[in-house]
């Protein structure tokens, strides 16, 4: 072959040349490219991972959103499998406040724009999956968020770098072979591997991810349903008027949501199948570990339930497999069965991280769930965080992070974790002198979102300034990690601290508890700590917490013993503003702590003890004092005369003797002249 026209033009060096200059024509291969850097890596756009980019892109920080799906909230595409959610979704509240609102939408995520609320697409109050499809697509779409569609993370892995934030960058590799880099990886990609019981025959159970849900398959036969929960009930609910009969078998007994006060326990919209049982109408509920079973199928296609150990006595056809009832004819599963159904929930995908992240330890838990921190960091490495669903296992069956209005504010605390670490931005707070201390937590427990859905598990805490003269409230802080606040927030705390949280009372949740028992209110503020139903909490610890005492802490207690305790007494309501029953004991629990006087005074009082008292409430040292006085009037040019600080003009009138050396007319007292002090609304000294 002769070379071509332009190679004989360029002539053979400038031909070497130019082989040289483009790798693909070069028989060397060429060194791999740099992977593309970004600091802050989100796999996954469902609702934690949209939550987040907001945030970072708020903060404007550099970060890149992955998901493997051309839209977000791919997940809600195809679950729940019968498309009826279970958050609610209220839309009236009776209440202008967006934040208290917040307390009773499920659904939203937090933004800046009011457009963004799910009360604005759907009417519904158990939303379609679908309606959350859309809001997800338009929360991305609207804000602006960095996603980038269509990508699937293959691989994640580490590579060590001493320039890098963590010691170590995250390596991302997609379905294309591109590869990423990020500095701090957060991993929202939800709970998405159907969780699976190994047991002989499992391979004839049909899973709440493929099984048909239209009833008319389903008419006139018989159903076993495996698991105990949400979609497990769901799946009945869906074919309870077409079936001749379903059983549940479960190794642990129903547990109720509004016994346990656990919004992932069964809720009340899918326990159809509870009434048909207990009012015996053929339906019913089993007890039994599901790894000591076996289904085997008979010459008909039927199903039958035996024991596992009589499968290994030996190599047997399945008509030939004794059964329980050959012993027992009262046993409680002896029919036969059309179908068999798997609802037991689903598992993280662990599949695609290697082993060197050491995201799993092999416990029960853990196969579940990635191991976590209470901080939402990994234990295995730093810079990892797991957001939304994946990181339930913080408060599993104790409170609403695997929830979308839980998450949405664990969400936000990781994110204020990291721009202390990374950018040295401290944790927001405000500033407020100790006067205003209880009406800062009056207001927040009564409005806040946060503390009431991640009850025990996010707290307010208050850092007192030295001498007890002023506060900084920090909003929404991790409490398990409550000895290293410091470290987390860029704040000191070093002259004692309040931390406020809500709680359930300690005997009143359980899947065993009667929770409608006569006199289960408490109206008392004598027995406030005996309130059962959700309620304001308030620790005093005059220092911070060690580790130890944190993970020491007593059976059952959120928190480390702490120097003093305060229960606000629960409220009908949810409403803690009665002056006698709520405010009042508070401020008195401050002003002990404290040791010093938090009510609010007028100008007048504050002039009197400024003649009687060596030390005058904090109220009148930052109001009065430093307004230099009050405006003149009869009553206090009284007082003072009373007090010997003032001549009495009147008596010298009538002929007394003239002003003694020292004294001081009206107006030219040092405490008399000057503007007022601005009073509050009431004639009387604020509770």
């Amino acid at each position: 072959m002769g070379l071509s026209a332009a190679a004989l033009l360029w002539g053979l060096p400038g031909l070497l040349l130019t082989i040289a200059r483009h790798p693909a024509l070069s028989p060397c291969p060429a060194q791999a490219s740099v992977p593309a850097h970004r600091d802050y890596c989100v796999l996954g756009a469902g609702p934690a991972g949209l939550q987040m980019a907001y945030f970072l892109q708020r903060a404007g920080r550099d970060y890149a959103v992955f998901e493997r799906a051309p839209g977000p909230g791919s997940f809600f595409t195809r679950y729940p499998r019968h498309r009826k959610l279970i958050s609610i979704n209220k839309r009236y509240t009776g209440k202008a406040n967006a934040e208290f609102n917040l307390r009773h939408d499920w659904n939203s995520l937090l933004s800046h724009d009011p457009r963004l609320l799910f009360r604005h697409y759907s009417n519904a109050y158990f939303p379609d999956a679908g309606d959350m499809v859309r809001y997800l697509g338009d929360f991305a779409d609207r804000l602006g968020l960095h996603v980038l569609y269509n990508t699937t993370i293959a691989h994640v892995t580490l590579n060590k770098d001493q320039r890098a934030w963590n010691g170590h960058y995250f390596i991302l590799t997609d379905q294309k072979g591109q590869a990423y880099q990020c500095s701090v990886l957060l991993v929202a990609t939800g709970l998405s591997v159907p969780n699976q019981v190994d047991f002989p025959g499992s391979e004839y159970v049909d899973g709440y991810e493929s099984v048909s849900v239209d009833p008319k398959d389903f008419v006139g036969q018989n159903v076993l349903i495996l698991g105990r929960g949400n979609s497990a009930f769901e799946t009945a609910e869906n074919i309870l008027g077409v079936t001749n009969f379903i059983h549940m078998l479960s190794r642990s007994r129903v547990r109720l949501s509004w016994a346990t006060h656990y919004v992932g326990d069964l809720r009340a919209i899918n326990n159809g199948l509870l009434d048909t049982y207990q009012l015996k109408s053929l339906d019913g509920l089993l007890e039994s570990d599901l790894t000591d079973l076996a289904v085997v199928k008979d010459h008909e296609g039927k199903f039958h339930v035996t024991l596992k150990f009589f499968l290994e006595e030996g190599n047997r056809s399945a008509d030939a497999v004794p059964l329980p009832q050959d012993d027992n004819d009262n046993f409680a599963l002896r029919v036969a069965y059309d179908r068999v159904i798997r609802c037991l929930g689903w598992n993280f995908d662990f599949s695609i991280f290697s082993k060197s992240l050491r995201l799993s330890a092999g416990g029960e838990l853990s196969k579940k769930y990635p191991l976590v921190r209470a901080s939402y960091e990994s234990k295995g490495s730093r810079g990892l965080f797991v957001l939304g669903t994946a990181s339930h296992s913080v408060d599993y069956r104790k409170s609403a992070g695997g929830f979308i209005h839980g998450f949405r504010y664990t969400a936000r605390a990781v994110h204020r974790l990291l721009e202390c670490r990374h950018h040295g931005v401290s944790w927001p707070s405000t500033q407020q002198p100790i006067t205003q201390l209880a009406s800062a937590i009056i207001r927040r427990v009564n409005e806040a979102s946060g503390l009431y859905q991640m009850f025990s598990v996010l707290a307010d805490v208050v850092l007192l300034k030295e001498n007890a003269t002023a506060f900084a409230y920090l909003e929404e802080f991790p409490m398990q990690m409550l000895a290293q606040l410091e470290t987390i927030t860029g704040r000191r705390a070093r002259h004692g601290l309040f931390v406020i949280n809500m709680e359930y009372g300690r005997n009143f949740s359980g899947p065993d508890k009667d929770v409608f028992f006569y006199d289960r209110s408490v109206g008392h503020t004598e027995d406030a700590w005996l309130s059962n139903f959700l309620h304001p909490v308030i620790y005093y610890y005059r220092h911070l917490p060690t580790e130890q005492e944190v993970r020491f802490r007593p059976a059952g207690w959120p928190l480390p013993r702490p120097t003093a305790i305060h229960h606000i007494v629960e409220d009908f309501l949810t409403d803690w503003t009665a002056p006698v029953g709520h405010i009042l004991p508070l401020r008195r629990f401050l002003e002990n702590c404290l040791d010093t006087d938090l009510r609010s005074f007028y100008a007048e009082s504050c002039f009197l003890f400024a003649l009687t008292r060596q030390k005058l409430p904090p109220f009148c040292q930052q109001g009065y004092l430093r307004t230099q006085g009050l405006v003149g009037t009869e009553s206090l040019r009284q007082r003072g005369v009373e007090s010997g600080l003032l001549w009495d003009y009147a008596t010298v009138g009538r002929g007394d003797s003239g002003q003694q050396p020292g004294d001081h007319g009206p107006g030219q007292h040092p405490l008399a002249p000057g503007p007022p002090v601005s009073p509050f609304d009431s004639n009387k000294e604020e509770l």
